[in-house]
């Protein structure tokens, strides 16, 4: 089986050389295979998100090899590995188009990892399929295709980015943090949503998350994140009936570190 995604030897130093050098990530090593869910978690300045932009692209890798479906990826720019990897942000503003309507963000969807355009606006054809997903949702989102996407609600929008990243489905999604800026009954239905569309199309998911309890709850793999360090890696049967308490126990044991309180929601 090929991996969908092996980081090796992965360091990123900022400010080298510098009184305020920081050496974020020390020497990651992980492998993704095909259909795993894989939740990251850590506190404040461990390293979760330079990982992840690390494996988006958004940041230059300093050290180490990025490959995915086996091929070397470590200096392709942001757009070219969008044709294989799409992105969930924290904000909800962040994964759509304010001005654009809820078909014309789709329609640009669509269009990943091609040249976009709105010469020939959106085809009907694409109008009755647009409409087909959105209401797989459940949200009555389907009534909403010419509504601007920046007058809905951050949940509205943040399931709509759900759906957008996986109308052509992506080798790899990233999840970054993305129920952080929403309230809890929301943040909720956002999960449910993020699990149905990751079951239904079998997609190899990497979800960054503040929250202990999901990351034990969600997916079939757990990593914690340590200055820049894995020190906690569980499978399915590992972290099947971890509690909140026994993780945070771990940590301490592998990292020699107390997590604080505020560093992460604990429940």
């Amino acid at each position: 089986m090929t991996p969908v995604l092996e980081v090796q030897h992965l360091h990123q130093i900022f400010e080298a050389g510098t009184v305020n050098e920081n050496h974020v990530l020390r020497g990651i090593n992980l492998t993704i295979n095909p259909g795993d869910f894989m939740t990251i978690i850590g506190g404040n300045g461990a390293g979760k998100s330079t990982l992840l932009n690390s494996i988006a692209g958004t940041i230059p890798v300093e050290q180490g090899t990025i490959t995915l479906n086996g091929e070397n990826i470590t200096r392709h720019s942001v757009t070219r590995r969008s044709k294989a990897i799409s992105r969930v942000f924290q904000d909800p503003k962040m994964g759509t188009a304010v001005r654009l309507t809820v078909e014309e963000n789709m329609a640009l969807a669509m269009k990943r990892g091609q040249k976009r355009g709105f010469r020939y606006g959106v085809k009907a054809s694409d109008r009755g399929f647009f409409k087909e997903q959105l209401a797989r949702l459940g949200l009555g989102l389907e009534n909403r295709l010419t509504a601007e996407i920046g007058l809905l609600s951050g949940g509205q929008r943040q399931a709509i980015t759900l759906l957008m990243a996986t109308l052509q489905r992506p080798d790899l999604i990233l999840l970054d943090e993305h129920t952080a800026a929403l309230d809890p009954k929301t943040s909720i239905t956002v999960m449910e949503l993020t699990t149905k569309l990751i079951q239904e199309q079998n997609l190899t998911t990497f979800m960054v998350t503040h929250d202990m309890a999901d990351a034990i709850r969600y997916g079939n793999r757990l990593i914690m994140l340590h200055q820049g360090q894995i020190v906690v890696d569980l499978d399915q049967a590992k972290k099947q009936n971890l509690t909140v308490p026994q993780l945070m126990e771990m940590f301490h044991q592998n990292s020699g570190s107390e997590l604080k309180d505020d560093q992460l929601l604990l429940s």
